[in-house]
């Protein structure tokens, strides 16, 4: 097998609080080939949108970063800022999650969309206006040449999104993070999204980072699926097969608290006790230690193996039997 196109190693995201520094993402490795999509899925506050910002070069400045990123050969972290801006939007873009305070509300859709290319020296402004010509038509903007010279504030959520799309596709990136792209829209337009993200993928060769809490939005996107929690990894393996035979209590307590298309009408979906904890306040072991029903003194005190199962590996000294 070749190189991975990206290759995290140990990566961990320190921030401060209150009560001293603590880390936002801990010790997360992963890796993805080009092409690959790779969903990231876990509740609000279990360290999806860090590990999104670190991959892209736009924590904030208080977060001090360690481990490695290495995209195409390079460690992101080590990289000096001037390079690492020139590989963003270039080789790796981002969709963020709400495109109506990600994109400029002063500056015309068309001028959003040409932008990266003028940034990037790839085009002149004439060419360039034509390439978001054809981005925004590639992307299913409807009646695309007006929409050139529209403000954000003329399009519809979903049609916001896609503009989003089609700025971080305009050089053509090798990575592309998608950052809950499909968030306060409607079933109807996620799944449009869905498919055009799917269906971009595979035409560009372009490896894809989905971060979602809908495990439903990654099933049907990402072929691979890391579950996280306080920042750390749970679980990994074929998305729709780990779903199926998740062994961590975690993945388990996700797919019982997310409605399918098989339950029965009526039932209360199973909840997850507690809530998650702030980073500071995070045992030394496991962090899912507190709402597990299976924790142990060992899973609190103790950071938790990886173990196999038959469709992932998950972190866990006590993981659950497969289905």
């Amino acid at each position: 097998m070749s190189a991975p196109l990206l290759d995290v190693r140990n990566l961990s995201v320190t921030l401060p609080f209150p009560s001293g520094p603590a880390r936002v993402v801990r010790d997360l490795s992963f890796s993805l080939q080009a092409g690959e999509r790779l969903g990231i899925v876990g509740e609000s506050g279990s360290g999806k949108s860090m590990t999104a910002l670190a991959l892209i070069g736009l924590l904030p400045a208080i977060a001090r970063t360690h481990g490695e990123i290495r995209f195409e050969g390079r460690d992101l972290v080590a990289l000096p800022e001037p390079e690492r801006a020139g590989l963003r939007g270039a080789r790796i873009a981002m969709v963020f999650q709400e495109p109506m305070t990600s994109l400029n509300p002063v500056h015309r859709i068309g001028d959003q969309v040409a932008e990266p290319l003028l940034i990037h020296g790839r085009a002149d402004r004439a060419t360039a206006r034509a390439e978001a010509l054809r981005l925004l038509d590639r992307v299913g903007i409807p009646r695309a040449r007006e929409r050139l010279d529209a403000y954000p504030h003329e399009l519809s959520g979903g049609q916001r999104q896609r503009v989003m799309i089609a700025m971080a596709l305009a050089c053509r990136p090798a990575l592309l993070v998608a950052d809950e792209p499909t968030s306060a829209l409607d079933v109807t337009v996620q799944a449009g999204l869905i498919a055009l993200l799917k269906e971009l993928s595979v035409e560009l060769g372009m490896a894809l980072v989905i971060i979602s809490h809908d495990l439903a939005v990654i099933g049907a996107i990402a072929e691979r699926s890391l579950v996280m929690y306080g920042g750390a990894a749970m679980e990994e393996g074929a998305s729709r097969a780990m779903f199926r035979a998740a062994i961590h209590p975690y993945t388990r307590g996700l797919v019982g608290a997310s409605p399918g298309r098989h339950a029965v009408r009526g039932a209360r979906l199973a909840a997850i006790p507690g809530t998650v904890p702030s980073p500071d306040r995070l045992p030394p072991g496991c962090p899912f230690h507190g709402r597990c029903a299976r924790g142990t003194d060992l899973c609190r005190d103790m950071p938790p193996p990886f173990v196999g199962g038959p469709a992932s590996r998950a972190a866990c000294h006590h993981p659950e039997r497969a289905p």
